[in-house]
């Protein structure tokens, strides 16, 4: 009975230590899945979320665009000089800017991902059918939230905001799926070892 429990409470905590990491976004667009240690003046310090036990790797703070703290936090990284002069030339650039935006400013995946996290809660094989269905549409317009309707005219930024949107979503919905099914997981095991 114990070592069941002990099973439980270890799945449990490992479940939830699985999605509580720290991201790195750089300016590039790329993801640093991380443990920040220290966020100095210059630079950043973290450790890879696959190795915590690894080395301490450092990221110039100029190349970062945010970090998206496991608490829900965010720390957003302008540098002032390049907010200053607004227009950008290059279509990379506008697809880079609108994955970035999309990242700051896209919070519409809350109802999709609450939905199905309680459809699954349910049942994690109930659970699949939002969980599919709202991960292979993209979000709803009104649910962009964007900062600049201007900018969504431009083909390039529109692309980028709306495949992160949908990324970001996507993200929540499974992760949400995930904790569902580990809750539904151990009570399994708690209600059959009685």
């Amino acid at each position: 009975m114990k070592k069941i429990i002990f099973t439980a409470i270890t799945t449990l905590f490992f479940l939830t230590h699985c999605f509580s990491q720290d991201l790195i976004i750089k300016k590039s667009s790329d993801e640093i899945k991380a443990k920040i240690i220290e966020v100095g003046t210059s630079e950043i310090k973290y450790k890879n979320f696959d190795n915590l036990s690894g080395p301490t790797y450092s990221i110039l703070k100029a190349d970062v665009f945010m970090i998206k703290y496991e608490n829900g936090a965010k720390d957003v990284f302008n540098d002032e000089k390049q907010v200053t002069n607004p227009t950008i030339s290059n279509s990379d650039d506008l697809f880079n800017k609108g994955k970035m935006d999309a990242v700051r400013y896209y919070d519409g995946y809350k109802g999709a991902g609450t939905g199905t996290l309680i459809a699954s809660l349910i049942s994690p094989l109930i659970g699949l059918i939002p969980a599919i269905a709202c991960s292979s549409t993209p979000p709803k317009e009104v649910n962009l939230n964007y900062p600049k309707p201007d900018l969504m005219k431009n083909n390039e930024y529109y692309d980028g905001y709306t495949s992160k949107s949908k990324k970001i979503k996507q993200g929540k919905v499974w992760m949400n799926w995930g904790i569902a099914f580990g809750v539904n997981l151990v009570a399994v095991i708690l209600l059959t070892s009685k």
